[in-house]
């Protein structure tokens, strides 16, 4: 079964939209095998974002990644990194389609209110990165 990380992010937390976000996963039959509330450190900021570490907005998300408390969840299902992504809608909310989490719920092109894993090797990295 394939497996896939979701970050909901400190807007979508502060917004009170984590019960909105699992139960659409959860309609579209992904099943949650792990899920925790935690502060994003520093640390693990910078070496998830690290390829957008020469763009100008680079020091925001820091500050907004790390800001408050996130949930990361672990999910699985057949297509699960295909269904999730196509659930979110495009990473830029302005640009996301109503329906989907980002275009229903999304502020801005990084406070977007969650973050998928973009492939399977990806999710592997990203899952070890906040679940040891």
């Amino acid at each position: 079964m394939e497996q896939t990380l979701v970050i909901i992010k400190p807007d979508g937390v502060k917004r009170k939209l984590v019960g909105e976000i699992l139960q659409r996963f959860e309609r579209k039959q992904l099943n949650i095998h792990q899920l925790k509330v935690a502060t994003m450190s520093r640390e693990l900021a910078e070496e998830h974002y690290a390829h957008i570490k020469t763009f100008d907005f680079f020091e925001d998300m820091m500050t907004y990644m790390t800001s408050s408390e996130v949930v990361y969840i672990i999910l699985e299902g057949n297509d699960v990194i295909k269904t999730v992504r196509k659930m979110l809608g495009a990473t830029n909310c302005l640009e996301a389609e109503s329906g989907t989490i980002r275009g229903d719920f999304g502020g801005s092109s990084y406070q977007n209110v969650v973050h998928a894993s973009d492939s399977p090797e990806a999710a592997a990295i990203e899952i070890k990165r906040f679940f040891n």
